[in-house]
């Protein structure tokens, strides 16, 4: 099925956007886990929509429901399945234009593979909506690895045409990790970060939408995580990263702009700090071989603009098998970037746990 993921960790989402609630069961995860429930619900509201002017005007509390798995406040070991209820439905809204397909959606491509009878109500199961069962997963996963210091931070990186500052591949603080967390717009720079917000709310005026670039960070890997060449950990995060719905791109380290280096410059040239092995530079972003180096993991992650604007394209009428114009109502993010940003934290915390057990028995 193809909405199962993992090997040592055994993800199954499911659900959709407008469907009566959307969910996950995580199978996998080690007994005696004491879950940090005011860290989820913070994970959770950094994803869910309808809290400021830059987001969808949805409301959802994303309060999270724990059907299996979890006894006398621990993990049992066995499945845990959770679920969490859709409560700001607005279905009526895709009644009129069920059989047109949104251009840049999986309304076209969901109607062939599915033959029709996908839920097309929200984009359904092909909608960001399914990706809050991940960022539950993920919380999960990343107080597991807190335990052994490993902390995951992201920064939005550019919106449209402007960037903000990048991470220092060699010197990242922990606090400044943790204090992005906590961050309704993470970025480095606030006054660039003003900027966005206004290009933002801009687009959104003009009926249009706009994309970006997460920039994520994981501090503390150890060195010896990854097993090349289908269980790397550049394949690991990427397969679930593009599994995310948007992500159009990914890129490790220096990624494309270590392709116009030369080998002198690009190469990552090491030394010893006392017992420590570490690089003067980190343009492989902390991988080698497919395999952790204990140098800080970078990447970054592409996001397409939302393709649903307000603006009047040319699209068709699969029932009708002619051609049509349609412009798209209803409560739709200008940019999905700011509330993607946990989501891929989310990923890469499965994605790094998943192959840190292949090493690592947790208690």
């Amino acid at each position: 099925m193809s909405s199962v993921w993992g090997k040592n960790i055994k993800l199954s989402i499911f659900g959709e956007s407008h469907g009566r609630a959307i969910g996950v069961n995580i199978d996998g995860l080690p007994p005696g886990v004491e879950l940090d429930f005011s860290f989820i619900k913070r994970e959770m509201k950094r994803r869910s929509p309808g809290r400021n002017s830059i987001n969808t005007k949805r409301q959802e509390v994303d309060q999270v429901e724990i059907l299996s798995g979890y006894f006398n406040n621990k993990t049992t070991g066995t499945p845990l399945c959770a679920i969490i209820w859709n409560t700001d439905k607005k279905s009526k809204d895709y009644d009129l234009i069920k059989d047109i397909m949104r251009p840049s959606h999986g309304d076209y491509t969901g109607n062939i593979r599915y033959k029709g009878y996908n839920d097309y109500r929200g984009g359904g199961h092909f909608s960001g909506r399914i990706t809050a069962p991940l960022v539950f997963a993920g919380s999960i996963a990343k107080q597991i690895l807190a335990k052994d210091k490993i902390i995951i931070g992201s920064h939005i990186y550019s919106i449209g045409e402007m960037k903000d500052k990048g991470f220092d591949y060699i010197d990242i603080e922990k606090e400044k990790l943790v204090s992005l967390q906590e961050s309704d717009f993470p970025v480095l720079d606030n006054d660039i970060g003003q900027r966005m917000k206004e290009l933002i709310l801009s687009v959104k005026k003009d009926g249009d939408s706009v994309g970006g670039v997460v920039e994520t960070v994981i501090l503390n890997s150890p060195s010896g995580i990854g097993s090349p060449f289908f269980d790397s950990i550049e394949s690991t995060i990427a397969s679930l990263l593009f599994s995310v719905p948007g992500v159009k791109g990914v890129e490790f380290g220096k990624g494309f702009q270590i392709s116009k280096m030369k080998g002198s410059q690009g190469n990552d040239q090491m030394y010893f700090l006392g017992e420590k092995i570490q690089s003067y530079t980190n343009n492989n972003g902390g991988i080698l071989g497919g395999i952790s180096s204990g140098m800080p993991i970078i990447f970054r992650t592409a996001f397409k603009p939302t393709p649903s604007i307000g603006k009047e394209q040319r699209t068709i009428n699969i029932s009708k098998r002619k051609n049509t114009s349609l412009k798209i109502e209803g409560r739709h993010d200008p940019c999905i970037v700011p509330r993607a940003v946990p989501v891929v934290e989310s990923v890469a915390a499965l994605a790094l746990l998943d192959l840190m057990m292949d090493v690592k028995k947790y208690d």
